[in-house]
Order: C-alpha cells, then sequence, then structure tokens
C-alpha cells in the first residue's frame, strides 16, 4: 500500500472516521484511498475556513478529533482564523495539509509555502512526514497530540509520501489521563474560600460541564465565592437542573465593574482574566490592582477532580438552589435582545445544540439559557469572527440526532456563508437565526471604547446597508429554505416551524 492508504486504514481503525475537506491536486491519493478503504465521512467545505470551523464545531462536541483535508500553504491560511479560534478552545483537530512533493520543492512551483511554519503558530504539534513508512506513525502521534493538548495538531504530507508504495498501518496511541491538581494547590484553593476575602471561583474548558459544574456549584454555596467564566465559553452544558454561572463581560468597562473588588480568583482550566483589547487611559486587566490568582488545573488537566478535592476540603456538600422558569406568557412586539433570549428559552428544543456568534446583540442572552431545555452551548472564542455557520455545520455533524440552533450575526455571517451550502448538502439539522442590523454594530461600540472618533468615513467601513443582503435569496441560493421575521410573534412560529422540520432552515431576524 502507499502512504495514503496506510494513513486511512490507521484513522480509521483508531475511530477517526469523520474528514471535513476541501482537497486540491496534492491530496489527491489520500482522496482515492477513502475510496479504496471506505468508512470515513468526508464533509466538502467550499472555503477552508469552513472546513477548519466545522472540524471546531465536530471536536468541541465529540472530544476527539476530525481530519482536516486542506490544500498547501494556501490552504492552510484559507482556514488559519478558524483554527485559531480552534486554538483558542482547547479543541482536538486533526489537520492533514497536503504540499508540494519533497522532488519539485527546490523549483519553488507557485503554491510552494513554508508549510511547515504557518502550521506551527496555532498548533499544539507539528510535522512533516516524508517517509511513506512513517506517514500513518505519525499520524497516530498527532492525534495522541490533539487529545492530550487538547488542540490542533498538523501532519503536513508532501504528495510523493502519499502515492510512494510502503506505506505501514500504525496502532492508536491512547492520550494520557489527565492528570490532576497538586495537594498543595487545593490546599491553597481551600484556604483561600475560608479567608473571608472576596473570591471567584473561575471556570473554563471541561469544567463547564455538567457534573464539574454542580460541584463548583456546591462550593459557591458553601463559601460564599461567585462562580465566573471567561467571556468567551468553549462548551457549557446549561439549561434547566444545571448550574448557572455567572459570565465576565466582553465590554471593558462591565468587566471592570464586574471584578470589582475581587480580591481573590481560583482558577479551573481558565486562564486569568484579560481584556480583548488595549484602551487609553484603562486598565489591561479587569481586576484590581493586588488580586490573587491561584491556577489549580490547566485546560489539559482533570477539573473534575480538582473540584471534588476542593469541595471536601471546604464541606461543601448541599447543592446550590437552581432558578426557576419565569413565565413570560405570550412573546410579542419589536425584537431586543431581551426578547429573543425569551424566544430562545421557550423553543429551545430538549437536548439541543446553542452555536452563538450574536457578537454584539446577544451579549446579554446567558441567562435566558438558564432555564430552557437543558443544551450545550458553544460560542466563539478567538474573536475571529466567522465561525458560527462553519461551527453548527460540524456540531450539527457530530450529533445528527440534536437541533443546533445558530444565532448568526450578519456581518459575520458573510465570512462563511458557503457553510449553508454544505448544511443543505449534508441535510444537517440546523436552524440558522440572522441578527441582521446591516451593520458591524460591534465596530461601531469599539470605535467609542478607543476613544477615536466616528465620523463618515468611519461609517462606510462599518455599515453594510448599500446594498443590503438579501439573506432569504442567497439561503435559497444555497439550498436552503428561508423566511423572514420582523417582530417576535412571527420568529417564535417560525423557529417552532424550522425545529420541527428536519434539515437546515434560515431566519432572518430584522433587529
Amino acid at each position: 500500500m502507499n502512504g495514503a492508504e496506510s494513513l486511512v486504514q490507521s484513522l480509521l481503525a483508531a475511530g477517526i472516521d469523520t474528514c471535513f475537506a476541501n482537497p486540491g491536486t496534492s491530496e489527491m491519493h489520500f482522496v482515492s484511498a477513502l475510496d479504496r478503504h471506505p468508512g470515513m465521512r468526508c464533509v466538502l467545505g467550499l472555503f477552508e475556513g469552513v472546513v477548519t470551523g466545522a472540524a471546531d464545531g465536530y471536536g468541541r462536541m465529540m472530544d476527539k478529533p476530525a481530519v482536516t483535508l486542506l490544500h498547501c500553504g494556501p490552504g492552510l491560511t484559507n482556514g488559519m482564523a478558524n483554527l485559531h479560534n480552534a486554538r483558542r478552545a482547547n479543541t482536538p483537530v486533526l489537520n492533514l495539509i497536503g504540499d508540494q512533493a519533497d522532488s519539485i520543492v527546490a523549483l519553488d512551483p507557485p503554491l510552494t509555502a513554508d508549510t511547515t511554519a504557518l502550521a506551527r503558530t496555532l498548533s499544539v504539534w507539528t510535522r512533516r512526514s516524508n517517509d511513506p513508512a512513517r506517514v500513518a506513525a505519525d499520524a497516530m502521534e498527532g492525534v495522541r497530540a490533539s487529545m492530550e493538548g487538547p488542540g490542533v495538531a498538523s501532519l503536513i504530507l508532501p504528495s510523493d509520501a502519499a502515492w510512494t508504495e510502503g506505506g505501514q498501518i500504525a496502532p492508536y496511541l491512547p492520550p494520557a489521563a489527565p492528570t490532576g491538581p497538586t495537594g498543595l494547590a487545593v490546599d491553597r484553593a481551600a484556604a483561600m474560600l475560608r479567608n473571608g476575602k472576596k473570591t471567584v471561583l473561575l471556570l473554563s474548558n471541561r469544567a463547564l460541564r455538567e457534573a464539574p459544574l454542580g460541584i463548583a456549584g456546591r462550593i459557591a454555596h458553601k463559601t460564599g465565592a461567585r462562580l465566573m467564566t471567561l467571556s468567551q465559553i468553549p462548551r457549557l452544558q446549561a439549561g434547566q437542573g444545571r448550574q448557572p454561572i455567572e459570565r465576565i463581560p466582553y465590554n471593558v468597562d462591565l468587566s471592570i465593574k464586574a471584578l470589582a473588588g475581587v480580591e481573590q480568583i481560583i482558577q479551573i482550566g481558565a486562564r486569568e482574566p484579560v481584556n480583548f483589547f488595549a484602551y487609553p487611559d484603562k486598565p489591561n486587566v479587569p481586576m484590581q490592582d493586588g488580586c490573587e490568582c491561584l491556577m489549580v488545573t490547566r485546560p489539559d488537566q482533570d477539573h473534575l477532580m480538582a473540584l471534588d478535592a476542593i469541595a471536601q476540603a471546604v464541606g461543601a456538600h448541599d447543592a446550590a438552589p437552581r432558578p426557576q422558569r419565569p413565565d413570560y406568557g405570550t412573546l410579542s412586539g419589536t425584537p431586543t435582545p431581551e426578547l429573543l433570549g425569551a424566544v430562545i428559552n421557550q423553543t429551545l428544543p430538549e437536548n439541543a445544540i446553542i452555536v452563538d456568534e450574536s457578537v454584539s446583540y446577544g451579549r446579554a442572552l446567558l441567562p435566558s439559557f438558564w432555564t430552557a431545555a437543558p443544551h450545550d452551548y458553544l460560542h466563539l472564542n478567538g474573536g475571529s469572527i466567522g465561525l458560527g455557520i462553519p461551527m453548527a455545520t460540524g456540531a450539527a455533524v457530530a450529533c445528527p440526532d440534536r437541533r443546533v440552533v445558530a444565532l448568526q450575526a450578519d456581518g459575520s455571517a458573510l465570512y462563511t456563508v458557503q457553510g449553508l451550502w454544505t448544511q443543505a448538502r449534508e441535510g444537517l439539522n440546523v436552524t440558522t437565526i440572522i441578527l441582521s442590523n446591516r451593520r458591524y454594530a460591534i465596530l461601531q461600540g469599539e470605535m467609542t471604547a478607543v476613544g477615536a472618533n466616528l465620523g463618515p468615513a468611519a461609517q462606510e467601513l462599518f455599515n453594510l446597508d448599500r446594498p443590503a443582503t438579501d439573506w432569504q435569496a442567497l439561503a435559497k441560493g444555497f439550498g436552503i429554505p428561508a423566511t423572514q421575521a420582523t417582530d417576535i410573534e412571527t420568529l417564535v412560529d417560525q423557529i417552532n416551524r424550522a425545529n420541527a422540520t428536519p434539515g437546515p432552515s434560515l431566519i432572518e431576524l430584522m433587529i
């Protein structure tokens, strides 16, 4: 067998059976091997940003990597924005990047790039596999690295290593079990929770799953600590019966206000809070001077073990009370963020997945979701917009029996709108709600935050109304049924109809 065949067979034996792809000439032998060794689900994306964003959504839901199939350095760079988001979300992804054959690289053909250097900027593991006998073994190391990281692993495969005979099947390499916290870190955390200072228990990554969240709620209930997460959320298990958690706001002034008076932060799978940008005459972090931060577990460690040990140390045995579902009554009127949150609360199916790239309009939506039906919540992590449609696509591939509800700002949707075609082609159960204000509202807010003047030239760069995007026509052109809502009553009806209909739908909500 050749290198590509050994790679496909080894991936399938390791349980890696999904590939999001946008192939080119250098990947043809891998594509050919897929026919000879069936079992890999191949999902075509019309742009590499769709491919990598879908792999992010898939990896967040499956806790294992999908393969991305990318074409040389330029294909990788087209997909790098959403690989950046995956890196920031600690999502397991295995990039398979075809490249120029070693025999032609020295001649510098047009697609030649320093693909390995590009991949290293966002990968926890990178390797160029030149030997067909080593291709599969290298891939297995990449799979393990992506799960142990967790994060993006990148295997660069020159085309001659793919087509040359001598490929050898390699065994799956199980990832090492995540390590627990040190006893010293647990003892320090317990002491901080007892010392009477204003304390935040800050959670992220897999600490936001239902079981660790429940234990964290017990600790907060016992000690009076505030339970918080960062503004960017990789995957949160939310809804009725689950522990709510407060989010540090994105806005710099609001984040400073939220952490005012906090003297201690205990980090479980979370980095120290930092503002998204630097702003004139404002601090770079939202905490007050002198706030002590303690890292108990890194993103790759066992957060459940850490929280359980802390709970035992402080005697936290009683569950925290859960919020009751409000009686919203009949929802009606002009759309507002508060009404949209209430609509999602009322219409969300059991065990759905919310993908949130609502950007500025949706910053206050999360509290509404705590009393919705139990669901998973995925959010934009690295700040590179254009993730929502691809991430919803990947989540729907990972969980075909669950409804995905994508809350999508209109400006960022246009970055990777090609993902709608993939949703239609695959028949994915995605309800996309386009929040259509026909402008980059977040940038208007950032102009004010950095102290710059918002004049006519700036407005021209932020407005999207000349011409306005015809979302219904655009969606239908990609093969997706679409409607428009201008009031809440219509929106409720359209969401219920979309959620009850197999396959993808799009609703443009005028806001």
